[in-house]
């Protein structure tokens, strides 16, 4: 089993205790902590992505949205920059997506 999906079978598992009516101070905080770190975690690579995604838009005068739905459809050629635009906006949708999830988790 991948790291990962340990960490998913333990996760699943204190979901499965928390059912049955346990509490823990300690795990709510350190779940709370962890959730904390990986938001400021996640808003730091927003951030650093939207440093990148807005040097492509100042340089092609072209939000990066407009771009990606463009690029998609093949009208944005295949140069170097037009790749490494829309990765670095794919990669700036995921971590949205992951931050999204976590903010929706707030309490």
């Amino acid at each position: 089993m991948t790291v990962s999906g340990q960490t998913l079978t333990r996760i699943q598992s204190l979901a499965r205790l928390y059912q049955t009516g346990y509490r823990s101070n300690t795990v709510d905080a350190t779940i709370k902590k962890l959730i904390s770190m990986e938001r400021s975690r996640l808003q730091a690579e927003l951030d650093e992505l939207v440093g990148h995604l807005h040097g492509f838009e100042q340089q092609y005068h072209l939000s990066s949205e407009e771009f990606h739905h463009r690029f998609q459809a093949g009208e944005m050629g295949d140069d170097a920059d037009m790749f490494e635009w829309d990765a670095f906006y794919l990669m700036w949708l995921s971590a949205r997506e992951q931050l999204d999830a976590l903010q929706a988790e707030r309490i």
